[in-house]
């Protein structure tokens, strides 16, 4: 008799499936196996074994056990189901993302015709009276209404990608693609009209990378040798008698001649696990010893080490929180303890990396997403192994299988990119407390400006807090003045970007040989482009958002054909257009200024400073980001300007003025969290300056000089805003003193998706739970991205258990009226309402 498992897979759908496990097979809970799910070949989890023969259908067999042994150990398997359940996210949708290993699995697409597919061509071909040229159109169409010839009789791509399948055998989707020149969303469209179908295989594949050396054969001897040849052991002798094959192709030496030297046993080729660079700042210098301050909260750490404490570490910026950290791994380290980091984003965060490197070397795993697959499967599986007890990552590496977890470290921990924002929907920083509750590990969260929610648990003694409120060698905190730029326009009777004030602070200090950041929160030149004339706001053609104008770099500058106009969102780019496309105006008014606009007006302002930039347009990659801050930490760059990129984690001791622009529009958004944001933001970046010998200062432009968030940050006085703010929350039953959950509802169609969640809001109205409020449906703040439509219901609660009931009963009833699962998106304890 054979025998049956569950299996999770990764798909929108709040359930697992039952699986025949072939003969001589016995999968383990936590294993991967191959599944046949429909005309797809995926991988999933094993989640239950031994189950009953389902006796509703005949339950399909898995095509492959992949892992002899469980990856996920038990402890993980409780906390994905765990994440499944709070976010109420498909438990295989969750797996997929503990398990960074698609690397080890080639998946291939393949195409074929169907019926449908084959009457529309033989239409086609026949010139039936349904498809001749309209005298409207002029062009011939499909059984339903699909172009399949243009008006010149040539073949369309679509008649041309069924004719290539009208054999029968179905075609690897890369070889169709390069064969008709169809493109994706052909393919889809075609999909849609179901006249082709879509199916996938899966088999196990060797991700090891490897990197194949030139090696010198020892005591060989020489015969007489040419030229290139001598200069090729040359090279291998000045290197120790080894070299990798990429670098000796740099030298410009003929790979002929290196098979000649291998032929005459002269020279070895060898295949090699290849090394991986961890990266970071390199030579990052150790923190000095730990003062007082430092050495309590290292203390309180390590006595609970081996049990579940959660613990908030509050120190100001430049308090010596990654010393803290850095000796707390040691000392879990020392009790045969493993441990991971998080940190917001890793690319931002290179002296951190570097500083690991330099104390536990090979002992680190990196896990990010900017890792290949084949990177990113050698780090898990290192992890796995025990190899590397020392994790360091972004969110998702709070699923490293580290063995024997003792310490769970969450830096800036307030940072909103912890938040996942796409299924599963999850906050890294919870996730490490639950984490480090199923492991039985210790739980810090470390910031100068700790969420409300996390202080708030604090306060009630959910969590240990641990203060530490002074600078390393007590250096004094920067000094902050706030430029209200309402008088400032008033006074010169001119809207600047920057201030008086600020341009003779920062002349000054590049006078003095010191070093300046500038924040501008914004990217790009400029915010948007508005028609003088009618007032329309160019937007982007997928996308209800005015586009952002960007300019080239380098000397093309000036000229309009060289600058665009991009979305954001969808990554939609247009030329600057010579005239309004509504009204043909030639007055185009570009609104704001960004990042690069402020980089060129400070190259104006100071032409012999050495100016950097800092944003998503310039640095593309973690090794962008380390040579500018290489750059900056060496004194080669003396002035940066930047988006909140420059806010996080870097610790450069030449910088002594700080400046910040445009930090304050964010009070402006309807979001509740807007003051926070700008609190945090405001502290961070002010905390960049005076960290070395001389002390620093800040430079605040702000319209709203008597906002209390704005005037607590010039102060650090954390406290006092913290106390203002939970007023505001408690009264509006906001986070932390109630859960919220936002819910979206979205469709390629507008008559779709308004009816979906007119149809959910109606259940609402009606059914709505005790303790939960509802507002909406309406319009999401952006109405449409990627050609998508938007409508969202906002979900306020008193108890996190009355939330939760009153999403899974909208999702039921959502299912029951036929709206499909992948169109609904329950983002619990949203931190972005957009």
């Amino acid at each position: 008799m054979p025998s049956y498992c569950e299996v999770a897979l990764p798909v929108p759908l709040d359930r697992t499936f039952t699986y025949a496990v072939p003969e001589f097979e016995q999968p383990a809970r936590g294993a991967r196996v191959i599944a046949p799910f429909r005309n797809e070949r995926l991988i999933g989890v094993v989640t239950a074994v031994g189950v009953a023969e389902p006796t509703e259908f005949a339950a399909k067999a898995l095509e492959a056990v992949i892992d002899d042994e469980p990856l996920l150990g038990e402890n993980l398997l409780q906390l994905a189901e765990w994440i499944a359940g709070y976010y109420l996210a498909p438990l295989g949708e969750v797996l997929r993302t503990m398990l960074p290993l698609m690397a080890e699995v080639r998946r291939t697409v393949y195409y074929r015709i169907t019926d449908l597919g084959r009457d529309a061509l033989a239409k086609s071909l026949d010139g039936d009276d349904e498809t001749r040229p309209s005298q409207s159109s002029g062009k011939k169409r499909g059984m339903n209404g699909t172009q399949l010839k243009s008006s010149s009789g040539a073949q369309s791509v679509e008649q041309t990608v069924l004719q290539r399948l009208s054999a029968g055998e179905r075609v690897k989707a890369s070889t169709l693609r390069t064969a008709t020149g169809a493109s994706l969303q052909t393919l889809a469209l075609m999909l849609r009209r179901k006249w082709v179908a879509r199916e996938t295989s899966a088999v196990e594949r060797d991700a090891r990378r490897t990197e194949r050396f030139a090696v010198l054969v020892e005591n060989a001897r020489l015969p007489v040798l040419t030229k290139l040849q001598q200069a090729i052991l040359a090279e291998l002798a000045a290197r120790d008698g080894e070299l990798p094959l990429a670098e000796l192709r740099k030298k410009e030496l003929p790979s002929s001649t290196l098979q000649t030297l291998v032929r005459r046993e002269l020279v070895r080729i060898e295949e090699r696990a290849a090394a991986f660079r961890l990266g970071g700042i390199e030579g990052a210098a150790q923190p000095l010893m730990l003062n007082e301050s430092q050495l309590e909260a290292l203390a309180s750490i390590v006595s609970k080490l081996g049990e579940f404490h959660p613990f908030l570490l509050h120190g100001v910026t430049g308090s010596g929180k990654t010393a803290v950290y850095l000796q707390a791994m040691q000392r879990a380290l020392d009790r045969g303890q493993s441990a991971i980091l998080l940190v917001p984003e890793i690319g931002l965060t290179p002296q951190m990396v570097g500083l690991l490197d330099a104390a536990f070397g090979s002992r680190v795993a990196l896990l990010h997403s900017a890792l290949t697959p084949e990177e990113r499967t050698e780090q898990w599986r290192r992890i796995h192994r025990g190899e590397a007890p020392v994790v360091v990552g972004t969110r998702s590496a709070i699923f490293a299988p580290a063995p024997n977890l003792g310490l769970i470290l969450v830096d800036e921990e307030h940072d909103q990119s912890y938040k996942q924002e796409e299924t599963p929907r999850y906050n890294a920083r919870d996730v490490a407390v639950m984490r480090a509750k199923l492991e039985g590990a210790v739980v810090v969260l470390g910031s100068a400006t700790p969420s409300l929610e996390s202080w708030q648990n604090s306060v009630q003694g959910k969590y240990t807090r641990i203060e530490m409120n002074d600078r390393v060698k007590n250096r004094p905190l920067p000094e902050v003045e706030l430029i209200d730029m309402r008088r400032e326009f008033q006074e010169t009777g001119r809207e600047q970007l920057f201030s008086r004030s600020l341009v003779d602070q920062t002349r000054a200090a590049l006078d003095r040989g010191e070093q300046a950041i500038i924040l501008l929160n914004r990217r790009g030149y400029s915010f948007a482009v508005i028609c003088r004339a009618c007032g329309k706001k160019l937007e982007c053609q997928n996308c209800a958002i005015a586009l952002t104008h960007h300019k080239p770099s380098g000397e093309d500058q000036i000229a309009r054909a060289g600058q665009r106009l991009e979305c954001h969102y969808c990554g939609y780019k247009r030329t600057v257009p010579s005239k309004c496309p509504e009204c043909e105006s030639e007055h185009l008014y570009y609104l704001g200024a960004g990042s690069q606009q402020g980089e060129e007006r400070l190259a104006e302002i100071f032409p012999g400073a050495r100016i950097g930039r800092m944003d998503r347009d310039t640095v593309r990659g973690r090794h962008d980001l380390e040579h500018l801050l290489a750059r900056l930490h060496s004194g080669e760059i003396n002035l940066l300007v930047g988006t909140q990129m420059i806010a996080k984690g870097h610790d450069i001791h030449g910088v002594t003025l700080v400046g910040v622009v445009g930090c304050d529009h964010a009070l402006s958004m309807p979001d509740f969290r807007a003051a926070e944001r700008v609190f945090q933001l405001m502290t961070q970046v002010s905390g960049r300056a005076g960290r070395g010998e001389l002390p620093g200062r800040v430079v605040v432009q702000t319209y709203y000089p008597d906002h209390y968030a704005i005037l607590a940050a010039s102060k650090h006085d954390y406290g006092a805003f913290g106390e203002r703010e939970l007023k505001y929350r408690r009264w509006m039953h906001y986070p932390p003193f109630g859960v919220l959950a936002n819910v979206l509802i979205q469709s390629e169609k507008l008559e779709e998706a308004a009816g979906w969640s007119a149809e959910i809001g109606n259940w609402f109205q009606k059914t709505t739970p005790e303790g939960v409020r509802v507002l909406g449906p309406c319009t999401a703040p952006i109405a449409r991205i990627k050609n998508v439509y938007r409508f969202h219901l906002i979900l306020k609660a008193g108890s996190r258990k009355a939330l939760n009931a009153a999403l899974r009963g909208a999702l039921a009833h959502a299912d029951g009226a036929g709206v499909p699962r992948r169109n609904i998106v329950v983002d619990v304890d949203a931190q972005r309402l957009m």
